[in-house]
């Protein structure tokens, strides 16, 4: 056993020889006896550490590293257990759960967490307990945490109020009257991917979120089969601030979802319609004629700099009712939409009759030099 303690503060020394070189790599090192003099200070042992540099130290190594170090002593724990906001997990591929509900009660001010797993580890009790002392929680990553049921987001609702930013992809078990319920408490949602979950994301979960999350920029509803216009419309007139909005597999929907996006979501510059096989030429142009009217309304406050709006982003892919005339006009109004090489930024794959759409750069590309005349002698 002397041996063994031995060994261990041995590879504690170091540890803290490798750790003072990671804090003083710039060469600003000096001191006595070994140590390391930082205004005035001499740091010889694990104690000396200063706190802000401690802190230093753990911002620049892995999160393995981190929760390590919490356990190196109580001064340790208690100032990384106070200063740490960020934390993944996701490296954890066995006992996640066990290991959240262990840090959980310790790191109370983390704002960002990423529990995201390759096979399911999380379970609801997890959840909860991370609600019950993480309140400060504004970003959290729970995809593919099949697991998970409705009572992980009652307990988000009411311990983390403060979410911007949410990701439950994959997660198959919620159902739309939780996402609803969970939508009535955390209001500042900006970022929210439920791509995948068929069961939650539905028409009624969509008009929770309309009636709450005005400040939403960014939603993922891919492959969400229960989508459709009444949900996204809810969410068109609820969410003028929506920038990036992914409909791709949302096979339900037509274009009175895509005119209401482009009606009442000014701010747009990404859409993924991707095998939305009813939208027609219809929705098309009412992105094009939108586009004309933000750019009259705008055109003082911006400048004349317009072109910086409008749709960047633009999946149509196995769209087979569109026409090339309508979505020439789309890509002739939105000048940041390209399908030269390089900058494919309007997707079509699948709709071979739109091979003939273009946009402005990949027109000139092609477009034969011609020849200046020599100048007069």
């Amino acid at each position: 056993m002397a041996g063994e303690g031995l060994a261990r503060s041995e590879d504690l020394n170091s540890c803290f020889e490798k750790l003072m070189m990671l804090a003083f790599g710039d060469g600003k090192r000096g001191g006595s006896e070994g140590g390391v003099k930082m205004e005035g200070v001499v740091i010889t042992e694990w104690k000396d550490i200063p706190v802000e540099l401690l802190l230093r130290i753990v911002s620049l190594v892995d999160d393995r590293t981190v929760i390590m170090a919490s356990g190196v002593c109580s001064g340790w724990r208690d100032a990384i257990c106070l200063g740490l906001t960020h934390l993944s997990l996701s490296w954890c591929k066995n006992s996640m759960n066990n290991l959240v509900l262990s840090l959980a009660p310790k790191f109370t001010k983390l704002q960002t967490l990423v529990l995201r797993q390759d096979k399911p580890q999380l379970e609801d009790h997890a959840v909860e307990t991370i609600a019950g002392y993480c309140h400060d929680l504004q970003d959290l990553d729970l995809s593919k945490s099949f697991k998970l049921s409705d009572l992980s987001l009652y307990a988000l609702a009411h311990g983390c109020p403060n979410l911007s930013k949410l990701n439950i992809s994959g997660c198959t078990a919620f159902s739309d009257v939780g996402l609803e319920y969970l939508f009535e408490f955390c209001r500042k949602l900006k970022i929210l991917n439920l791509c995948g979950c068929v069961k939650g994301a539905t028409d009624r979960a969509l008009q929770g979120i309309g009636r709450n999350c005005s400040q939403l920029q960014f939603l993922n509803l891919g492959w969400c089969e229960n989508v459709g216009d009444v949900g996204v419309m809810s969410l068109a007139y609820g969410c003028p601030e929506l920038r990036t909005v992914d409909l791709c597999g949302c096979a339900s929907i037509t274009d009175e979802s895509v005119i209401a996006l482009a009606n009442r979501c000014p701010h747009l510059i990404s859409l993924g319609l991707y095998y939305c096989r009813n939208i027609t030429d219809r929705a098309m142009y009412s992105l094009v004629h939108n586009r004309v009217k933000n750019k009259l309304a705008m055109w003082e406050s911006m400048k004349g700099r317009c072109d910086e709006e409008g749709l960047r982003s633009l999946n149509i892919s196995q769209c087979t009712a569109l026409t090339p005339p309508a979505v020439q006009a789309l890509c002739d109004s939105f000048p940041a939409l390209h399908t030269c090489s390089g900058r494919h930024s309007l997707v079509m794959s699948g709709c071979l009759h739109l091979t003939s759409v273009h946009c402005a750069c990949a027109v000139q590309a092609h477009r034969p030099v011609s020849s200046f005349p020599h100048p007069a002698h």
